[in-house]
């Protein structure tokens, strides 16, 4: 457990204590003798209880109800003060908020039911039924209901955010499907335009060759349109089609980064941009230069919303071998609220997309002060192409 659990839970169990010594000298003034005794230990039992929830929170549930409906039936049958007391009801009240934030459905509900069981039960031991609705009674269904609401809106609240999430993962999937098929669309379509040069040029020599240039570029030009219409099921109809790397509005690419830093650096904050040789990287698979690019792109984003005290940043771009690490670091101070937004969905498209090209991607603060994103992503070595090819 993180230390702010554990000054929680510390803090919690100074409210267990006040409250239980608070209702044990109420029993001592109107009871008289030591039937705070029993009221005391029973609910002492289930604060402790209570208190080793984050452990096991269904069996601590399970616990913390056997406990306070065996209370209630001793208290029935041995006229003692009603149950569940006030300190009883607190701890019954963090057993449930906490079984209705954390469990699964099925037993958040049974635990939910239970508790309510529980505080009806403290009609039996309501020693003013004439008066009406017992006060004991109404205190433990305000509490069961204060915990189940207490559960309830934070359970709510991760079920809209994981929607979003996998909302933001599936478009970037889309997203990186889109940008993968236009890529391969356009190295197949060299395939069937050398194919047919091929062609044309095996006329002088009839053979079969020919025939074989002929199947190649059957294939090509059937997988090209087979791709582009499995491809096309997963485009919006009302989307326009993407442009290619270098477009205005296109994939994006290491050339565009220049354009990109510039964007930034015209909002007041210097920018110290790395990047390896034009050499080197125009081996680089377009897929893995579209990434370098959204990676940049979101982190200089995050900065511009999230780190206006930032006064720098460093854009790095490094290849070791077949690995190629980006990594975008600011000199923010730090701050709660950039923490806050360590789980925005711009990171997770961020991530979807470097892990589905088999990289890594981490963000967090740096040693001092300032923020980091740092994605590494690995690159097959690649031959370099014939000069027929590049032409």
């Amino acid at each position: 457990m993180r230390v702010g659990g554990w000054a929680a839970d510390a803090g919690l169990g100074a409210v267990f204590a006040a409250v239980l010594a608070f209702w044990a000298s109420r029993i001592a003034d109107s009871w008289g003798g030591g039937y705070w005794g029993f009221d005391c230990a029973a609910g002492a039992v289930v604060c402790v209880i209570a208190l080793a929830r984050r452990f096991d929170p269904a069996r601590a549930a399970a616990a913390g109800l056997a406990v306070a409906a065996t209370a209630v039936l001793a208290a029935r049958f041995a006229d003692l003060p009603s149950e569940p007391g006030p300190g009883m009801a607190l701890g019954l009240a963090v057993l449930v908020g906490t079984a209705v934030r954390a469990l699964p459905v099925v037993t958040a509900c049974g635990v939910a039911a239970g508790g309510l069981a529980v505080a009806a039960g403290s009609l039996l031991t309501a020693h003013t039924l004439a008066a009406g609705v017992p006060s004991v009674t109404v205190m433990n269904v305000l509490a069961w209901a204060a915990a189940v609401l207490a559960g309830l809106f934070p359970r709510l609240l991760d079920a809209r955010r994981r929607a979003v999430a996998e909302g933001v993962r599936r478009a970037e999937r889309l997203r990186l499907a889109r940008e993968l098929h236009d890529v391969v669309a356009h190295h197949v379509t060299g395939i069937v335009v050398q194919a047919q040069a091929a062609r044309l040029v095996a006329h002088k020599s009839p053979g079969k060759a020919g025939d074989a240039l002929a199947e190649i570029e059957a294939a090509g030009s059937d997988a090209l349109a087979a791709m582009r219409r499995v491809v096309g099921l997963l485009r919006d109809p009302d989307e326009p089609a993407p442009r290619a790397p270098g477009e205005p509005g296109g994939l994006g690419g290491l050339d565009e980064l220049g354009g990109l830093v510039g964007r930034f650096e015209a909002g007041g904050r210097a920018v110290r941009l790395r990047l390896p040789d034009e050499e080197e990287t125009a081996t680089w698979p377009p897929e893995v230069a579209g990434t370098v690019y959204r990676v940049v792109q979101e982190s200089l984003t995050n900065i511009s919303r999230h780190a206006p005290h930032a006064r720098s940043v460093t854009v790095s771009v490094e290849r070791d071998r077949e690995t190629l690490t980006v990594e975008v670091a600011d000199d923010s101070p730090r701050g709660p609220s950039r923490h806050h937004q360590r789980g925005g969905y711009g990171l997770i498209g961020m991530r979807e997309r470097v892990e589905a090209l088999g990289g890594t991607l981490r963000a967090g603060p740096r040693p001092g002060s300032g923020w980091v994103v740092r994605a590494t992503l690995p690159v097959p070595r690649s031959k370099a192409l014939p000069e027929r090819a590049r032409r």
